[in-house]
């Protein structure tokens, strides 16, 4: 069984006119695991850096993750 889940952070960033660099700095996570995460290439995500990205985005969990069945 291959889950698969599709991440949306590049669409809530476009939303809030904000940068990789910028979101970044303000939620503490180096530039390398945030761009990782915005293409996909990670097999998980910590409550904390999510409840993080979507305080600072403005948004819900499910804004940025989205289950898609095979």
């Amino acid at each position: 069984m291959n889950i698969q889940i599709k991440i949306h952070l590049d669409v809530e960033m476009a939303k809030n006119k904000i940068s990789l660099k910028e979101l970044s700095q303000r939620i503490g996570i180096s530039m390398t695991n945030l761009s990782l995460l915005k293409t996909g290439k990670v097999k998980a995500i910590r409550f904390s850096t999510l409840a993080s990205i979507c305080q600072e985005l403005n948004c819900q969990p499910g804004d940025i993750l989205e289950y898609v069945p095979e």
